[in-house]
C-alpha cells in the first residue's frame, strides 16, 4: 500500500515537469496504475491525484489533455464521493469558460465520468448525488447560454445522462423539462434537434404527470402554429417521443393525429415529410391506438406518394423517342435552365412510402384492402424518377408480398391452404401490370433500381410460384443484359443470378425452352468469373438449368444436345480447379453430378475422366460429403450411368467413411451404398461388400436411432440382393440389432426397419439363423428374466419384440400355428412369470391383427381368465390382445366382446380398452354393420362416475364417429343438451378424438358444428369446461382452420377461464395443518395451454394487447401457471416484440419478484426444487426479452438487468441459461397436443 502511494506521488511530481514528454509518460503510467483493481488510495493521495488531473486538463499539450481525460474514468471508481463531486464541479464550471479547447475537453470529461458511474441498483448514493450536481449546472447552462456550442455540448451530456441514469434524476425531471421546452424554439436548428433527442430520453423514465405536461405543451404549440419552422420542430418532437416511448403516447393520439393530418395539407414539403415520419412511428409503436386512424393515414400516404409537382410523367413515351436521337447533349443544355436541387418533393414521397411499409408490415388483417387500393398505386409508382424513393417503394411492395406469403409453420399443408387464397388471387391479377412496370427498368443504367426490380421479382416468384410463366419473354432480355453488362457491379450480377435461380425453380421447364439459347452463354460466362461469389451463384443456376433442359420425369421434345458441351466444359473447369473457394468446389461437384444425372448419355468419352475427378474429390476431407451426395444422385439416374470404373476403388473409400465421426457423412454414405447395391449389384464383387459389412455392427446402437435405422435399411437391401454375404457377418450384426430391440428407445421408423430386415432375413435361404433360432434369440431375455442376473426390460421392449415375432410369423406362415400354441401354453402355465405372459399376449395381439386365429378355441377363455390376474401389466396386455385378435376376426369376436361389456361390470374398463383397439385398428367398412350396437352400448356407459372409464368411452365414441361421420356427428351434437354433466363431458371429449392433424373426410362437417361443442366453454359444470378447453386446444393445435373463424366468439369465454375464482379455493385440514386446495387450477391451466397453442397457429387473429392482459395475470398466479406464462412470454418476445415492449413495465415486475424470492429455511427439498425450476423458467423469459431490439431503452429492463449482474446468484443462473440457449436449436417451442 505504502509503495503504491509513494509510486503515485513520484508520478505526480513528474506531472509538474516543464517537459511535455515527462508529463505525457507520467499521466500514462498513472492511468495504468488506476486500471489495476488492487490499487487503494489514501485520502491525501486522492486529493492530489484529482487536483493534478484537473490541472492537466488545462495543459498546453493536447495529447496530455487527452490522457488526463481518459484517467478520469477509472478514477471515479477509486475515490470517495466528495472527490467525484469536486471533479464534476470543476468540469461543469470549465464548460462555461471562454476557451473553446477547455470547454471541449471538459465536456468529454463529463461524458467519461457519467459512463463510469456505478448503476443505482448497486445501492451507492454517489451516482444520484453526482448526477444531481451535474444536472443543476447543465440546465442552467442550457437555459442562459448565449454561446450555441456550449448549449449543444450541455444538451449532449444531458441526453447521455438521461439515457443511462434517467431514473436517478427523478426529482429534476420537471426542471429538465422546463429547461428543454424553450430550446425547441431556438433560432439554431442544431439546438432544437439535440433538445428533441434529450426529450426522447426523458420520456422513457419520467412520471405520468410530466409526460402529460409535455404532450399538453406540444399540443398547444401545434394548435397555435406560430411559424412553419417551429411547427416542423414540434412534429419532429412528437415523432421522436413516439419512437422512444411509443407505448406512452398512445392515449394522446386521438388529439395529436387530427392536427398532424391538418398539417399534411399545408404547402410545405419538409413539414409534410415530418408528418409522415410521425405517422410511421405511430403505426409501428402504437398499433392498437392507431387502428381507427389507419384508413385516414393510408389515404394521405397514397395521395402524397404520387406527389411530384415539378415533373410530368405523361410524356415519357415521347421522351424515350427523343433520348435515342440526342441523349447526351440534351442533358447539358437543361442544366442551366432549371435545377433539381430546389425540388424536395421527393422527401415527401419517400416518407409516404416508408409510412405505407410500416402499415403493411403491421396489419396483416387488411391484406385484401391493401391489394384493392394500395397495390395498384404502388405499381403505378414503380416509374418513380428519384432512386432513393424508388428503393422505398420497392421495399414497401416487397413487404406487401411477404405479408401475403402463406405462413410456413408446422401446420400441415392441407390445413394451411384456403386461408389466404383471396389476396393471392388478387395478386395474380396484378402480375401483368407489375411486369409491365418493371421489365423496361431491367435495362436501365442505374444499378440500384435494377437490383430493386430483381429483389421484388424474386419475392413475387416465391410468393406465387409459376405466376411469371407468361411473362418470361419480357424478363429474359433484362436478365441477359444484367449478366452480360461489364460495367455493372458484382452484386448486380449475383442478384440477377439468384433471381434467375428462383425463377427456374418455381416455373415449369417448358416455359424456358425457347430462351435457353440466349440464357445459357451469359450464365456459362459467369461460371468462369474470377469473383468466387458470382461463380458459386452461377453454378447453382446451371444445376437448375440442366434440369430444365432435359427434365427426366416427363417426356420432352426439346433437344439438349447443342448445349451440353458448353455446360459441361464450364463446370468441368471449376470442378478440376483445386485452388478455389470451398463453396465453389462444393457447388461445382453438385452441378457436375446433376449434369451426369440428366445428360450423362451425351457425354460419351468425357464421362470416365470426370468420374475419376469425383474419385479424387472423394478422397479429400473437405469435399467428400458433397461428392457422396453427388454420387448418390448419379447412381439413381434413369440413364443407367456406367460407374464400374470407379466402384472398385470407390467402395472401400465409402466403407471407410462409416468409421468417421461426422454424422452427416455416415448417413449420406449409407444412402449412397444402399442405392449402389440396388442399381449396380452385378458390378460389385463380394470382397467390396465385405469391406462395408465389417463397418456396420458399430453403427447399430441406441445412441443414434436415425443412423441405426438407415444402417438396418441398408442391411435389408443387402439381404435381398446379396443373400450370401449376410451369412458371413450375421452373428455380430444380429447381436447389435437384438440389443436395439430390447432398448426402451426403439420405436417408429427404426422399429419398422428392423421388422423389414427380419422379414428379408428369414426369406434368404443362405441365412445361418432360421425362424426358430431368431425367435429364440428375440424372446430369450424375457424367458430368462426370472433368473436373478437377467436385466429387466422396459415396457416398450415387449411391444418391439412382439412386433418382430409377428413379422417372423407372417414371413413363415407354416411355422406360425406352433408359435401361437406355444404362447397360449405360456399363458396357461401358472408357473410363467408375468413378463412371459405379457409378451405372449402382446405377440398374440400383433399376430392376431393380421391373421385369423379362430382355429385356437381356447384363446377367448385364456384372455378372459387373464383379466382377473393380480398383475396390472398382464391385464392390460390381455385387453390389448383381445382387441387386436378381434380385428383379425370381427364376426366371431366383436359380438362376444359387446355381450361381455354388457354383462361384466367388473371387467368393463379392460373390455372397453379392447373395444377401443378394435375401433382404432379396423377398416371402416368392416365395422359398419356393428356401429349401431356399439353406439348404443357406449351411451349406456357415458355417465359412469369413473373418469378413466368415461375417457375410454369418449375415445371409442370419437373414433367410431369417424366410421360414418355424416350420420354420427349430428347424433353426438344432439346428445349435448340432454344428460348429466358427466355425459356432456364424455361427448365433448369424444369430439376431441375426431380431430387429427391429417386431412380427413369429417373435417368439413366438423367445421360446421364445432362451434356448438365449444359453447360448453360456458357450461356451469367445471369439469365440462375443462374438457371443452382440451377440445379447443386440440383443434387449435392439429387443425387451426376449424376454429380460426370462431375466435371472436370463443376468446371471451377462454379468457374468462384464466381468472382465479375465489369461490373454488377451499381449506382442508390435515391434522394440525391447514392446506388450501384450488379446484379451479386445472381449468385455468387448460385455458393458458390453449392460449399458448393459439400463439403458434392463429396469431394473426388475436388482439395481442388483450391477450397480454391475461398473460400478465398468469405471471402472478399459481406455480404451474407461472411456468406456462413464462414460456408464453419468451415466445411472445420473438413473435410480436413491439407489443411486448409496450407492456414491459408491467411484465418485468412479476419476473423480478420470481427471480429474487428466497425459499424459507427449513422447507422441504421439493419446495427448493420447485422454486429453482421457476426461477430458471423466469430467467429464460428474461433472456428472451433481452433479445428484443430496442429493449435496452427501457429503464425498467435496464435496471433489472443490472440487478441480475450485481447479484451473484442471479448472474450465474442467467449465464447458464445463455449457455443452454446457445446449444439449443433456435426456436424454443413447447408441444401441448
Amino acid at each position: 500500500m505504502a509503495s503504491a502511494s509513494y509510486h503515485i506521488s513520484s508520478l505526480l511530481e513528474k506531472m509538474t515537469s516543464t517537459d511535455k514528454d515527462f508529463r505525457f509518460m507520467a499521466t500514462n503510467d498513472l492511468m495504468m496504475e488506476l486500471q489495476k483493481d488492487s490499487i487503494k488510495l489514501d485520502e491525501d493521495s486522492e486529493k492530489k491525484v484529482v487536483k493534478m488531473l484537473l490541472k492537466l486538463l488545462e495543459d498546453k499539450n493536447g495529447e496530455v489533455q487527452n490522457l488526463a481525460v481518459k484517467c478520469l474514468g477509472p478514477l471515479v471508481g477509486k475515490v470517495k464521493e466528495y472527490q467525484v463531486e469536486t471533479i464534476v464541479d470543476t468540469l461543469c464550471s470549465n464548460m462555461l469558460s471562454d476557451k473553446e479547447q477547455l470547454r471541449d475537453i471538459s465536456s468529454i470529461g463529463l461524458k467519461t465520468v457519467i459512463s463510469e458511474l456505478p448503476p443505482t441498483s448497486t445501492g451507492s448514493t454517489m451516482t444520484a448525488n453526482v448526477c444531481k450536481k451535474i444536472t443543476a449546472q447543465l440546465t442552467g447552462a442550457i437555459g442562459k447560454q448565449e454561446d450555441v456550442s456550449v448549449q449543444l455540448e450541455a444538451l449532449d451530456i444531458l441526453s447521455d445522462m438521461l439515457s443511462r441514469l434517467g431514473g436517478t434524476l427523478y426529482s429534476f425531471h420537471s426542471s429538465i423539462l422546463n429547461c428543454l421546452l424553450p430550446q425547441l424554439t431556438s433560432p439554431r436548428l442544431a439546438v432544437r434537434k439535440r433538445a428533441i433527442i434529450a426529450l426522447g430520453h426523458l420520456v422513457l423514465t419520467c412520471s405520468g404527470n410530466i409526460f402529460s405536461e409535455l404532450t399538453e405543451h406540444l399540443l398547444a404549440e401545434l394548435k397555435r402554429n406560430e411559424s412553419t419552422s417551429t411547427t416542423r420542430t414540434y412534429i419532429q418532437c412528437v415523432a421522436g417521443i413516439s419512437r422512444q416511448a411509443g407505448h406512452r403516447i398512445g392515449e394522446h393520439l386521438e388529439k395529436i393525429i387530427p392536427l398532424i393530418v391538418q398539417y399534411c395539407n399545408v404547402e410545405d414539403d419538409e413539414l409534410r415529410e415530418y408528418c409522415f415520419q410521425a405517422f410511421e412511428s405511430f403505426v409501428r409503436r402504437c398499433p392498437k391506438e392507431m387502428d381507427p386512424q389507419i384508413p385516414n393515414v393510408m389515404g394521405l400516404c397514397l395521395k402524397y406518394i404520387t406527389f411530384d409537382p415539378n415533373y410530368n410523367y405523361d410524356n415519357e413515351e415521347e421522351e424515350e423517342m427523343m433520348e435515342t436521337e440526342n441523349g447526351e447533349d440534351e442533358e447539358q443544355e437543361s442544366d442551366d435552365e432549371y435545377s433539381d436541387d430546389d425540388d424536395i418533393s421527393w422527401k415527401v414521397r419517400r416518407s409516404a412510402a416508408k409510412c405505407l411499409e410500416a402499415i403493411v408490415s403491421s396489419r396483416h388483417d387488411l391484406l385484401q384492402d391493401f391489394y384493392k387500393t394500395l397495390s395498384p398505386v404502388l405499381i403505378s409508382r414503380f416509374k418513380e424518377r428519384e432512386e432513393n424513393v424508388k428503393a422505398d417503394i420497392f421495399s414497401a411492395y416487397i413487404s406487401l408480398l411477404r405479408q401475403t406469403l402463406p405462413i410456413q409453420s408446422w401446420l400441415h399443408v392441407a390445413d394451411a391452404s384456403g386461408k389466404d387464397d383471396v389476396p393471392l388471387r388478387m395478386l395474380q391479377n396484378q402480375v401483368p401490370s407489375i411486369v409491365k412496370a418493371l421489365h423496361k427498368q431491367l435495362k436501365e443504367k442505374s444499378v440500384k433500381s435494377r437490383q430493386g426490380c430483381f429483389s421484388l421479382l424474386t419475392e413475387l416468384a416465391n410468393v406465387l410460384p409459376g405466376c411469371l410463366a407468361d411473362h418470361v419473354p419480357a424478363l429474359i432480355p433484362g436478365i441477359v443484359f444484367s449478366l452480360a453488362d461489364k460495367s455493372s457491379s458484382s452484386n448486380m450480377r449475383i442478384d440477377t443470378l439468384s433471381f434467375l435461380h428462383v425463377l427456374l425453380c418455381t416455373h415449369q421447364p417448358e416455359v424456358f425452352h425457347r430462351h435457353i439459347k440466349s440464357l445459357l452463354p451469359p450464365v456459362v460466362t459467369c461460371i468462369g468469373d474470377p469473383f468466387y461469389k458470382i461463380t458459386s451463384e452461377a453454378l447453382l443456376v446451371t444445376q437448375q438449368l440442366v434440369k430444365v433442359i432435359r427434365p427426366l420425369d416427363k417426356s420432352c421434345t426439346f433437344d439438349a444436345k447443342p448445349y451440353v458441351k458448353d455446360l459441361f466444359l464450364g463446370t468441368l473447369k471449376r470442378l478440376k480447379a483445386a485452388d478455389i473457394d470451398q463453396e465453389v468446389k462444393e457447388r461445382a461437384i453438385s452441378c457436375m453430378g446433376q449434369i451426369i444425372y440428366n445428360l450423362g448419355d451425351h457425354l460419351s468419352t468425357d464421362l470416365q475422366p470426370t468420374l475419376k475427378v469425383f474419385l479424387e474429390r472423394l478422397k479429400n476431407e473437405i469435399t467428400r460429403l458433397t461428392t457422396v451426395k453427388a454420387l448418390t444422385l448419379i447412381a439413381t439416374s434413369p440413364l443407367k450411368i456406367d460407374l464400374r470404373p470407379i466402384l472398385g476403388e470407390g467402395f472401400p473409400i465409402l466403407a471407410s467413411f462409416l468409421r468417421k465421426n461426422q454424422r452427416a457423412l455416415k448417413l449420406s454414405t449409407l444412402t449412397a451404398l444402399d442405392i449402389l447395391v440396388k442399381n449396380y449389384s452385378d458390378s460389385l464383387k463380394p470382397p467390396m461388400i465385405e469391406s462395408v459389412l465389417t463397418e456396420l455392427p458399430a453403427l447399430i446402437t441406441e445412441n443414434d436411432m436415425h443412423v441405426s435405422q438407415v444402417a438396418v435399411v441398408f442391411l435389408t437391401t443387402l439381404a435381398r440382393v446379396y443373400p450370401s454375404c449376410i451369412s458371413k457377418i450375421s452373428s455380430s450384426v444380429l447381436a447389435e440389432i437384438l440389443q436395439l430391440i430390447h432398448s426402451p428407445l426403439l420405436q417408429g421408423g427404426a422399429l419398422n426397419a428392423i421388422i423389414d430386415f427380419f422379414h428379408a432375413l428369414v426369406l434368404t435361404k443362405a441365412a445361418p439363423v432360421g425362424y426358430a433360432g431368431l425367435l429364440k434369440q428375440l424372446t430369450a431375455p424375457i424367458y430368462c428374466s426370472g433368473a436373478a442376473a437377467a436385466p429387466t426390460l422396459h415396457k416398450q421392449a415387449y411391444y418391439s419384440v412382439a412386433r418382430c415375432v409377428a413379422a417372423l410369423s407372417s414371413a413363415c406362415p407354416k411355422e406360425a400355428p406352433a408359435t401361437v400354441n406355444q404362447f397360449i401354453q405360456d399363458v396357461k402355465t401358472p408357473k410363467s412369470s408375468s413378463a412371459v405372459k405379457v409378451l405372449a399376449f402382446l405377440s398374440l395381439a400383433e399376430m392376431g391383427r393380421t391373421t385369423n386365429l379362430s382355429a385356437q378355441r381356447e384363446l377367448k377363455t385364456v384372455i378372459l381368465e387373464a383379466f382377473t390376474s393380480s398383475s396390472e401389466e398382464v391385464k392390460s396386455a390381455a385387453s390389448y390382445a383381445l382387441g387386436n385378435v378381434s380385428v383379425g376376426n370381427l364376426k366371431e369376436y366383436l359380438p362376444f366382446m359387446l355381450k361381455e361389456i354388457g354383462s361384466q361390470p367388473k371387467r368393463q374398463y379392460l373390455l372397453l380398452h379392447s373395444l377401443k383397439e378394435v375401433i382404432s385398428a379396423s377398416p371402416a367398412d368392416s365395422l359398419k354393420p356393428y356401429v349401431e350396437d356399439i353406439w348404443a352400448l357406449l351411451f349406456k356407459h357415458c355417465e359412469c362416475t369413473e373418469e378413466g372409464t368415461r375417457n375410454v368411452v369418449a375415445e371409442c365414441l370419437g373414433k367410431l364417429t369417424l366410421v360414418n361421420p355424416s350420420e354420427l356427428l349430428p347424433r353426438l351434437k344432439n346428445q349435448l343438451p340432454s344428460g348429466s354433466p358427466h355425459a356432456r363431458s364424455t361427448v365433448v371429449t369424444a369430439v376431441k378424438f375426431t380431430i387429427a392433424d391429417q386431412p380427413q373426410p369429417i373435417d368439413a362437417l366438423l367445421k360446421g358444428c364445432i362451434g356448438d361443442f365449444l359453447k360448453t366453454l360456458q357450461d356451469p359444470d367445471l369439469n365440462v369446461r375443462r374438457v371443452a378447453l382440451a377440445l379447443f386446444n386440440s383443434a387449435a393445435h392439429n387443425k387451426p382452420s376449424l376454429i380460426r373463424d370462431l375466435l371472436p366468439a370463443v376468446l371471451p369465454s377462454l379468457y374468462n377461464e384464466t381468472k382465479v375464482r375465489r369461490e373454488l379455493i377451499r381449506e382442508v385440514e390435515m391434522g394440525p395443518f391447514k392446506h388450501t386446495v384450488d379446484d379451479g387450477l386445472d381449468v385455468r391451466k387448460a385455458a393458458f395451454e390453449c392460449m399458448y397453442t393459439l400463439l403458434e397457429s392463429c396469431l394473426d387473429r388475436l388482439d395481442i394487447y388483450e391477450y397480454l392482459n391475461h398473460v400478465e395475470d398468469g405471471l402472478k398466479d399459481h406455480y404451474d401457471i407461472r411456468m406456462l406464462t413464462f414460456i408464453m412470454l419468451a415466445r411472445l418476445s420473438t413473435l410480436c416484440p413491439s407489443a411486448v415492449l409496450q407492456r414491459l413495465e408491467r411484465l418485468v415486475e412479476p419476473l423480478r419478484a420470481t427471480c429474487s424470492t428466497k425459499v424459507k429455511a427449513g422447507s422441504v427439498k421439493q419446495e427448493f426444487e420447485k422454486q429453482d425450476e421457476l426461477k430458471r423458467s423466469a430467467m429464460r423469459a428474461v433472456a428472451a426479452l433481452l433479445t428484443i431490439p430496442e429493449v435496452e431503452k427501457s429503464p425498467v429492463m435496464a435496471e433489472f438487468s443490472s440487478q441480475i449482474r450485481s447479484s451473484p446468484e442471479m448472474a450465474s443462473l442467467f449465464e447458464s441459461i445463455q449457455k443452454d440457449s446457445a446449444s439449443l436449436p433456435t426456436s424454443e417451442s413447447m408441444d401441448m397436443s
